[in-house]
């Protein structure tokens, strides 16, 4: 019982600094812009100035960003999850010669810095004519090991490894074929890992900066990250809404997280525990 009590206790103070950053961030959301950087740091706001969120919500078109941000990361997630479980799929499950070499090629792409590509994919997307378009920002996510996709890639292979290979064999013999394994065997048994695919896509495509900051011009479709940014400038930062704001965007990832916890901490466990 002590060493458990320890345990909790040793678990709570490794909590506390990651838990600081989310406590500063709701604390400003409710202050002023004057409260926020005196000293000593004041932790309880006095008096709470709820009128950020409504003030920031209302000062740029967050629900048009919202709507831009959601088909964007949905449109990612399908892509991501349906291509990089078919390439998994076949890492791990099918037999075919050179196929650790291609996996071990493709794992290598991991270590090419995601700024020498930058040029060369904004050139592309502009000689096709996709710039100011959602295209350069969700196409990608349907192919496989493209966007950042090797990870998921490499992630749901070593989950399928874990999966009995008698199952395929079973199937095969009832005269499956190896499409039907992927979807009615694979498939239903990996949901944990597809949970995890899901929750890091989300999230990397919710948090994007980066890339709609190159590709989109058209305010109509800008995304949150973009949406945030706005209230920085090179003179003035409001603060209050910034963080208010800030809250706000982040609340749909909490939500999504502690929705998921369950298969996002099985997965993540699973992984690369072989049979």
């Amino acid at each position: 019982m002590r060493t458990r009590i320890l345990l909790y206790l040793a678990l709570a103070a490794g909590a506390v600094p990651t838990l600081l950053p989310f406590v500063w961030l709701v604390r400003s959301a409710l202050m002023q812009d004057t409260q926020m950087f005196i000293a000593p740091p004041q932790w309880i706001p006095d008096p709470f100035q709820w009128s950020n969120f409504t003030e920031a919500l209302t000062a740029q078109p967050f629900g048009r960003y919202f709507l831009n941000t959601v088909v964007i990361a949905v449109i990612s997630v399908l892509g991501t999850v349906l291509t990089c479980s078919i390439a998994a799929f076949s890492f791990s499950r099918l037999r075919w010669r050179g196929r650790n070499v291609v996996f071990a090629v493709l794992l290598s792409s991991v270590m090419l810095p995601y700024a020498v590509t930058l040029i060369p994919t904004f050139v592309m997307w502009q000689e096709l004519g996709a710039l100011n378009t959602i295209a350069p920002l969700t196409v990608p996510s349907w192919f496989a090991g493209a966007g950042g996709g090797v990870l998921n890639v490499f992630l749901l292979r070593q989950f399928f490894l874990t999966i009995p290979f008698e199952l395929d064999e079973a199937a095969y013999i009832d005269g499956a074929s190896p499409w039907r394994v992927f979807w009615m065997v694979v498939m239903p048994l990996s949901k944990p890992a597809i949970v995890v695919v899901t929750i890091f896509t989300f999230i990397g495509t919710w948090n994007d900066f980066l890339g709609p900051l190159l590709y989109l011009n058209d305010e109509e479709k800008y995304t949150l990250s973009i949406g945030l940014a706005s209230f920085q400038s090179i003179y003035i930062t409001q603060w209050g809404y910034l963080m208010a704001a800030s809250a706000a965007v982040i609340a749909p990832i909490i939500a999504l997280f502690f929705f998921l916890q369950r298969y996002f901490i099985e997965g993540v466990t699973l992984t690369g525990i072989k049979n």
